[in-house]
C-alpha cells in the first residue's frame, strides 16, 4: 500500500466536506441577502420546515458531487478499494450533510461571502490536522481531544476503514451515526439561528 492509499480516504473526506461547507455557507448567506429567505418567513411554514426544504434542496446537489469526487478518487486516481463502494458512498453522503448543515448554521451569523469564506480558517482548516489525516499523539495532550468534536474524524476513519481495511456497516456504523448527530445537532441549531428573524 502507498502513502496516497492511506491518506487517500481522509483526502476524499476533506475535499467533500470543503466544499459543501462553502458553498452552501455561501448559497444561504445569498439567499438571506438577495430577500428570498425574508419572503420565505413571511409566509406560514415554520422554522424547521425552511431548514429541512434548504437541506434537502442543497442535499440533491451533494449527493452527486459526493459520487463524482469517489467515483474520480477510485476509478481516475485508482486509490485501493477493499470493501464496498455504496459504504463509501453512505459514508461521503453523510459527511456532506454534516457540512452542509454546519454550512447554512455559520452562514446566519456572516454579514457578507467574505466573513462566510472568514469561517474556513476556524472551522475548516482545523479537520486537517485533528481528523487523523496527521498523528494526533505527536500533539500537546490537552489538544488531544479536540479531535473528538471534529466530523471529520468519524468521516475520514469510516472510509479508510471500507476502502484501506474492507470493513462493512459492522465496523462503521458507530460513525455513521456519531454523522448523523452532528447533523441533527446543527439542524437544530439552524431552526434556533432564525428564531431572531422570525418568532414562530
Amino acid at each position: 500500500m502507498e502513502t496516497f492509499d492511506y491518506i487517500g480516504p481522509f483526502l476524499i473526506g476533506f475535499f467533500i466536506f470543503f466544499f459543501v461547507f462553502l458553498i452552501a455557507g455561501v448559497s444561504f448567506l445569498r439567499e438571506r441577502t438577495t430577500g428570498t429567505l425574508e419572503r420565505l418567513l413571511a409566509t406560514p411554514l415554520r422554522r424547521w420546515e425552511m431548514v429541512a426544504g434548504y437541506v434537502l434542496g442543497f442535499g440533491i446537489f451533494t449527493v452527486i458531487q459526493s459520487a463524482i469526487i469517489v467515483a474520480f478518487a477510485i476509478f481516475v486516481l485508482d486509490i485501493m478499494m477493499a470493501g464496498s463502494i455504496w459504504f463509501v458512498v453512505l459514508i461521503t453522503l453523510m459527511l456532506a450533510v454534516t457540512a452542509l448543515s454546519l454550512g447554512t448554521l455559520l452562514s446566519a451569523f456572516a454579514k457578507n461571502e467574505l466573513q462566510m469564506i472568514q469561517f474556513i480558517p476556524i472551522v475548516v482548516v482545523p479537520q486537517v490536522f485533528f481528523s487523523g489525516l496527521f498523528n494526533i499523539e505527536t500533539m500537546a495532550d490537552w489538544l488531544q481531544p479536540l479531535s473528538y468534536i471534529m466530523p471529520l474524524t468519524y468521516g475520514g476513519e469510516a472510509i479508510r476503514d471500507v476502502m484501506i481495511r474492507g470493513g462493512g456497516w459492522g465496523q462503521i456504523y458507530d460513525e455513521v451515526l456519531i454523522l448523523a448527530g452532528f447533523s441533527l445537532l446543527f439542524m437544530t441549531l439552524n431552526v434556533l439561528a432564525l428564531k431572531k428573524h422570525r418568532k414562530l
